[in-house]
């Protein structure tokens, strides 16, 4: 079920920060828009690149992704059908964002000890 929306985020200084959460925070949003930032991909190029994701999540999340403007889903009438993803105008303008997070994560998460961070690691293969 999907989250309820907000109609507005005028309601305090961090609502911007909730409202850019909302749209790219779901479990692997941020990390199917890193791989999209590398070129366009097909829906089995993505599964294979995130295995931990099952077939029914990698759909929900790219539907949301397309929905709220950031995927640009190309389905070409061949047969079996090939489906394409790439990243909209707006899905590149989060190219800062999400080399930014790329870097935290870097400078903050790797290389510390710990399962907690192994868990948050084991999935991510950016």
């Amino acid at each position: 079920m999907p989250r309820p929306r907000h109609d507005r985020f005028d309601c305090s200084p961090g609502c911007p920060v909730e409202a850019t959460l909302a749209l790219i925070g779901g479990k692997w949003k941020g990390v199917v828009l890193w791989h999209l930032l590398q070129g366009t991909l097909r829906f089995n190029e993505i599964r294979r690149r995130l295995p931990d994701v099952t077939q029914r999540m990698l759909t929900n999340q790219l539907r949301e992704l397309e929905r709220d403007g950031f995927v640009i889903r190309t389905v070409y009438p061949e047969v079996p059908p090939k489906v394409e993803y790439r990243l909209s105008e707006r899905g590149r303008s989060l190219e800062p964002v999400i080399l930014a997070l790329r870097a935290w994560g870097e400078a903050n998460v790797l290389g510390l000890s710990g399962t907690s961070t192994h868990r948050v690691l084991s999935g991510a293969h950016c």
